[in-house]
C-alpha cells in the first residue's frame, strides 16, 4: 500500500509528513475553544510520543466543565482533523473533504450478493470458553461480569433485553455496513448468523475474503460484496475480485454506499498499524461526513477502545475504592513494599474516594499516540453525530486477544498477567458477538441517549474491569508484564 497516496498526513514541509506534528495540532485545536491553557501546553510539548498520554486526558477533563464543552471540543477536533488531513489526486493533494468533487471515479463497484445456506439462529447466544452460552447459563455468567467489575450493570441489562427480545436480532429492515469486515472485533459473523444483510467493504485481499465468504455461505444471512466494475458480477473466484481500498478508492465507496436503498447504519470497525491507522480512521470519517451529506437515514456505529480515558460513574468509583480497602492477603503483605521502593508510581488507588464522575486512565504507553487520536476521533464522530440527532452507537469493548494485541510482547504479557489485578481479557468470539448484541439493542430499544456525552459513553460499557479495579491501571502495567511473561509465552 503507498504511503504517499490516498488519505495522506499534511506535508510539514521538505517532503515530510509528521504525525506528531498533526497529532499535536489537533490536541491543540480541540482543547483551544474550552481549555485554552491546556491548548498551550499540547501545543509547546516536545515529546509527543511520551508525552500525549497527559494531553489525552486532559481532552476528557476539558469536557466534563459541561455538556456544551464537550460538544465544542468535539467539534473543533474533527475540523481540524478534516482541515488538515489530505488526499491525492490526479490534479495534487487537496484538504481530505474535497476528494468527492476533486477526484473521478475511474473504476466504479458494483456488487455481488451472497446469500447464507444455513437456518437462523433464533436465540442470543454467547461464545465463552469453548461453550455457547445460553439461557439461564448466560443470565448467570451476565451476573459474574457484573459482581466482578467486568461490565457495567447497564451492559447486563441491555443483553438480556435482548434475550426477551429474539426478533430484534434479524434486523432484516435495514442494512448495516461493516467497514472492516474481516476485523476480529467487527459484528458480521454474528449478525449474519441472525439472518442480518450485511454489507462488507475491506482491503481487496483474497486470503481475507475467502474467510469472510465462507463465513458468509455458512450463515443464515446475506452479504452484499463490493468488486470493480467489469470485473464480472458472478460468485467464481469472487475473493480474487472483491474489495476496496478506503484509503485509495473512497469516492467510489462513497458512490456504491450512495445508491444502497433503505436505512443504513454504517459501523466502523477498521484498524491498521502505526500512522496507517489515523489515515483510515480520517478516511471513514470522511465518508461518514459525506454519507450523511447525500442521503437520510443513516445511523452509525463504533467500539470504542477501553484502553482510553473515560469518566465513570460514582458506582464505579465505589467498586474501586472497596477493593483497594480490602486488598487479598498477599497484596496486604507486598503492595506496601512495592510502593515505597517504586517511589509511590506503582499500584496506585485508581480513584480519590468520593469522585463523581471518576476519571479512569487506562491509556497504554505501548499502543501509542497515533491509536490514540484514530479511536479518539471515533468518539468525537459519536459525540457530534448526537448532537447533530444522527442516531449513533459507541459502546466500550473489552480488553481482547486480537492479533493486533498479542503480536506485541508486552502488552501480550500484560494481558496475561491482568487477572491478577481484576481485569478480564476476553476472548475474540466473545467479544465480537457481546458487542453485536449491545449494537442490536441501540438499534431496537428505542433507548433516547443519555444528553450528557460522559454518560452516553459509560453506557453499556464492558471495560474488563478497568474501571473498576483497585489500581490506577498504568501503574499495575508493569507488575501485569512481569507476571504474564511466562503465560503470554506458553
Amino acid at each position: 500500500m503507498a504511503t504517499g497516496t490516498g488519505v495522506v498526513f499534511p506535508d510539514t514541509g521538505g517532503g515530510k509528513r509528521s504525525t506528531s506534528a498533526l497529532g499535536r495540532a489537533v490536541v491543540h485545536d480541540a482543547l483551544e475553544p474550552v481549555d485554552p491553557v491546556g491548548a498551550k501546553a499540547a501545543e509547546r510539548e516536545t515529546n509527543w510520543r511520551q508525552g500525549y498520554l497527559h494531553h489525552f486526558r486532559r481532552l476528557v477533563e476539558a469536557g466534563l466543565v459541561s455538556d456544551d464543552a464537550a460538544v465544542t471540543s468535539a467539534r473543533a477536533g474533527l475540523d481540524s482533523l478534516q482541515r488538515q488531513m489530505r488526499a491525492t489526486t490526479p490534479e495534487g493533494e487537496v484538504p481530505v473533504g474535497e476528494i468527492f468533487t476533486q477526484a473521478p471515479v475511474d473504476q466504479p463497484l458494483e456488487m455481488v450478493t451472497v446469500h447464507g445456506r444455513a437456518p437462523r439462529s433464533r436465540e442470543l447466544t454467547i461464545p465463552f470458553h469453548g461453550e455457547r452460552l445460553r439461557g439461564d447459563a448466560l443470565q448467570r455468567q451476565l451476573d459474574v461480569w457484573t459482581v466482578t467489575g467486568a461490565m457495567e450493570p447497564s451492559a447486563a441489562e441491555a443483553v438480556r433485553e435482548v434475550m426477551a427480545n429474539p426478533d430484534w436480532l434479524e434486523l432484516a429492515d435495514q442494512r448495516v455496513v461493516v467497514l472492516g469486515a474481516g476485523a476480529e472485533m467487527g459484528p458480521l459473523r454474528a449478525l449474519l448468523s441472525w439472518g442480518a444483510a450485511v454489507v462488507s467493504v475491506d482491503l481487496p485481499r483474497p486470503d481475507l475474503w475467502r474467510t469472510v465468504l465462507q463465513v458468509a455461505q455458512a450463515s443464515a444471512g446475506t452479504l452484499h460484496v463490493p468488486v470493480h466494475f467489469g470485473s464480472g458480477v458472478g460468485d467464481e473466484r469472487l475473493d480474487e475480485r472483491a474489495g476496496a481500498d478506503l484509503l485509495h478508492d473512497l469516492p467510489a465507496v462513497a458512490d456504491w454506499l450512495t445508491g444502497l436503498e433503505g436505512p443504513i447504519v454504517l459501523g466502523n470497525y477498521v484498524y491498521a498499524d502505526g500512522a496507517t491507522n489515523v489515515r483510515v480512521s480520517v478516511a471513514v470519517d470522511t465518508l461518514t461526513c459525506e454519507l450523511l451529506r447525500r442521503r437520510s437515514e443513516v445511523g452509525l456505529a463504533f467500539l470504542a477502545t477501553p484502553t482510553d480515558v473515560f469518566a465513570v460513574p460514582a458506582e464505579a468509583v465505589e467498586q474501586s475504592v472497596r477493593s483497594w480497602r480490602r486488598p487479598s492477603p498477599g497484596m496486604r503483605l507486598t503492595r506496601p513494599a512495592l510502593r515505597t521502593l517504586s517511589g509511590g508510581r506503582l499500584l496506585r488507588r485508581n480513584y480519590a474516594p468520593g469522585s463523581d464522575p471518576g476519571l479512569n486512565d487506562s491509556l497504554v504507553p505501548q499502543q501509542g499516540p497515533n491509536y490514540a487520536l484514530a479511536k479518539r476521533l471515533q468518539r468525537w464522530r459519536a459525540t457530534v453525530a448526537r448532537q447533530d440527532g444522527v442516531a449513533a452507537s459507541l459502546r466500550v469493548a473489552p480488553p481482547t486477544r486480537t492479533r493486533s494485541v498479542v503480536k506485541n510482547r508486552a502488552l501480550a504479557a500484560a494481558y496475561a498477567g491482568a487477572h491478577r489485578f481484576g481485569i478480564e481479557v476476553f476472548e475474540p468470539a466473545t467479544s465480537n458477538t457481546l458487542m453485536a448484541a449491545l449494537l442490536v439493542h441501540d438499534l431496537r430499544s428505542g433507548r433516547t441517549p443519555d444528553p450528557t456525552p460522559w454518560r452516553e459513553e459509560a453506557y453499556a460499557a464492558v471495560h474488563g474491569g478497568l474501571w473498576r479495579t483497585a489500581y490506577d491501571p498504568r501503574s499495575a502495567l508493569g507488575l501485569a508484564v512481569v507476571l504474564g511473561l511466562g503465560s503470554a509465552r506458553a
